[in-house]
């Protein structure tokens, strides 16, 4: 399977705790997360999800750095979930760490948004 291409980014910040860095995978969004989401970082992640212009735009969050997430993120991911669905596109989750996957998973975002195992997996259709 050839390496999907990869774009420049297309957005990077940084706000106390978590830092983002955005590229364009295959005309696939993927937002790569490192540090905590908490409600001091909540708008850090709430930006780089921000609505798309794209028809059916198509979002991988890469979690593989993130160590804590409480219920801000959980709250800024199912919505962004929700608006990207009824746009016709779709939100996927990579490389959930343990500890993250078990607060998804207590509260049921496993079961609602898609998680992969890894990168390669969610960019795949």
């Amino acid at each position: 399977m050839p390496e999907p291409e990869t774009t420049s980014t297309e957005h990077a910040g940084r706000t106390g705790r978590l830092s983002v860095t955005a590229t364009a995978t295959d005309g696939i969004r993927v937002l790569t997360l490192a540090g905590e989401i908490d409600h001091h970082t909540g708008d850090t992640l709430r930006q780089a999800l921000g609505t798309s212009h794209t028809p059916r735009p198509r979002i991988v969050v890469d979690l593989h750095q993130v160590t804590f997430m409480d219920s801000s993120g959980i709250n800024i991911l199912i919505a962004a979930h929700q608006a990207l669905s009824e746009a016709g596109g779709w939100l996927r989750l990579a490389a959930v760490g343990a500890s993250v996957r078990r607060t998804l998973s207590l509260v049921g975002v496993d079961a609602v948004i898609d998680c992969r195992e890894t990168l390669r997996q969610a960019l795949t259709t």
